[in-house]
């Protein structure tokens, strides 16, 4: 009986771990440079790009901590996007869409 209770403890405290973490793992931004911010293309060079790209009605342009462009807005096709550049080279790192 107290092997079944010390396996049925340690799957909740697993369950309840697993569910804690995981909303911090859906909300970390991806790293996209280690360049020096010196190296970055200038936000009105990255906003460019980012019209040129097709997306528009941007909402939020945003530095994240992992050394990336963020944006929240449309995408060409009218949908949501949140979408991560390379700071640098204006490249997408991760685009999610709606």
């Amino acid at each position: 009986m107290f092997k079944s209770m010390k396996s049925t403890f340690t799957t909740v405290a697993m369950t309840i771990t697993a569910a804690w973490l995981l909303p911090m793992a859906a909300q970390a931004s991806p790293t996209c440079t280690k360049e020096p911010a010196s190296k970055w293309l200038s936000e009105a060079a990255m906003k460019q790009k980012v019209s040129e790209l097709g997306y528009h009605d941007i909402r939020v342009f945003k530095i994240t901590k992992s050394g990336c462009y963020e944006i929240y807005g449309f995408n060409k096709d009218g949908r949501k996007a949140e979408v991560y550049f390379n700071p640098v080279d204006g490249a997408v790192v991760q685009a999610n869409v709606d």
